[in-house]
């Protein structure tokens, strides 16, 4: 043994929050009544030489850098990894406790706290538990699962922004509006990507896998469940024959266009309550287990990490878009209902342009970039289009690669400049849109040069 191995620690922490706690990720807060499937904050932690680097996934819909900051202290405090070696990232279920306002929901603040310390100490567990490894990168193509959710709609269909600003040419999830669709419009991203690790003895300790698809939410808002996500890592483990020790993580990779409602081709998945997430789950984890008799597997890699801080203006509102808001929200709040017709979301929107207006003019944009042996690993703390990571790979063609969204925090959709002219709810500004139009090839660029800074040797 020398220096030069590659070692490992993983570790799992369940999460689930109670029943009553608060679930984001709509548009109205729900509270949790039932619990179908645990919940999860899986850690892994790697180290070439002196560079010590952990990765933590955690199922829940979003991590706010605010939250983070702290968390990332106390881990450095706590194990010596130093904070811009942490990755954190969130799996972007929408059936998780409530650790980011968004829209109408609150933090659970309770709930908030209990996560913090569980991240801490899952980071903590994984550093005692060190061992020399090896690790392999693999890849399938995918297709069937990652449907564009944006669609341009039959010639006279118009369909104005809750702003009151203009007439989207392009319509996210048209629900009842199916018979006005033309076709989709943008890419998706086919691929399952994954890096594996196991003992020098051959015992299986990780896998790492990146799919841009969102959440699949077929069950009721107020059930607790790890949706895709969970039926995938319980699936691989139970196919791999793994040791109770062994941890799967599914990361988000760029999604933020992608959904599995398919609205030209209803009815091609089961119906009924985590049919669908089962179906996924399962299906991923099996197109892993054909990957592994081609797997190169490699015990001297080198493990670099970089992080990097950008500023970016936040796309505010005017001031007579400030006066059209207040005018609409004039003696009138959202209601606390699931009525999210026209009226209601104008009235959301309305808020969020006094909330955005509030917010500091610049952002702070955490971009990460890890290298593992022959693969590399991108991190945007965010929700980007398929089409940012597509091209990340293209620019990075040979080399094994995957983005890992959500990551790091949370500045909300960054659609390419083009998809932010034809609008559709990703381009909404709010506190979850807030960036302005020309962001996304900022940070990709910013990203892709992180990334081929780590290929320099030395």
């Amino acid at each position: 043994m020398n220096e030069k191995m590659l070692s490992a620690g993983t570790a799992i922490t369940e999460i689930t929050p109670p029943v009553g706690s608060i679930i984001n990720g709509d548009f109205f807060p729900h509270h949790a009544q039932a619990v179908k499937d645990p919940l999860y904050a899986k850690a892994m932690v790697l180290q070439s030489g002196d560079t010590r680097f952990a990765l933590v996934m955690v199922d829940t819909c979003s991590l706010t850098y605010e939250f983070l900051h702290p968390v990332k202290q106390k881990i450095e405090t706590a194990t010596g990894v130093p904070a811009q070696h942490q990755l954190i990232a969130a799996t972007h279920i929408h059936s998780g406790g409530s650790v980011t306002g968004i829209f109408l929901s609150e933090v659970d603040t309770a709930y908030s706290n209990f996560l913090a310390d569980a991240l801490v100490n899952v980071v903590i567990a994984a550093c005692e538990r060190m061992t020399f490894c090896e690790v392999a990168y693999g890849s399938a193509v995918v297709p069937e699962h990652v449907v564009c959710r944006r669609y341009q709609m039959k010639k006279g269909f118009q369909f104005p922004d809750p702003l009151g600003e203009g007439i989207d040419a392009v319509v996210t999830n048209p629900f009842g509006r199916e018979e006005q669709i033309m076709k989709r419009t943008g890419r998706t991203d086919p691929e399952l990507a994954f890096m594996a690790l196991r003992s020098l003895e051959g015992t299986w300790l990780a896998v790492l896998a990146n799919y841009s698809l969102h959440y699949v939410g077929d069950f009721p808002r107020t059930v607790i469940s790890a949706d895709y996500f969970g039926y995938f890592a319980r699936s691989l483990k139970e196919m791999l024959g793994a040791d109770p020790g062994f941890v799967a993580l599914m990361s988000n990779g760029t999604s933020g266009n992608v959904n599995i409602w398919d609205f030209l081709n209803p009815g091609r998945y089961p119906e009924g309550a985590f049919e669908k997430s089962k179906l996924i789950g399962s299906s991923l984890a099996a197109r892993i287990i054909e990957c592994l008799p081609q797997l190169q597997w490699d015990a001297t890699a080198t493990l670099s990490v970089k992080t990097a801080l950008l500023e970016l203006p936040v796309r505010k509102p005017t001031d007579a878009a400030l006066a059209t808001a207040q005018d609409r929200l004039k003696d009138r709040e959202p209601a606390m209902s699931t009525d999210s017709g026209p009226e209601t979301v104008a009235l959301i929107y309305a808020r969020e342009q006094l909330l955005l207006a509030e917010e500091p003019d610049h952002c702070p944009v955490y971009i990460q970039g890890v290298r593992i042996g022959t693969g590399l690993i991108g991190a945007l703390p965010g929700e980007f289009f398929a089409e940012t990571g597509l091209w990340l790979k293209e620019r990075l063609h040979g080399t094994p690669y995957f983005t890992i969204s959500l990551a790091n925090g949370n500045i909300g959709y960054v659609p390419p400049p083009h998809e932010m002219a034809a609008g559709g709810y990703e381009t909404w500004r709010c506190r979850a849109s807030k960036l302005e139009a020309g962001a996304e090839p900022v940070i990709k660029a910013g990203l892709e040069q992180l990334l081929r800074s780590l290929q320099q040797p030395g």
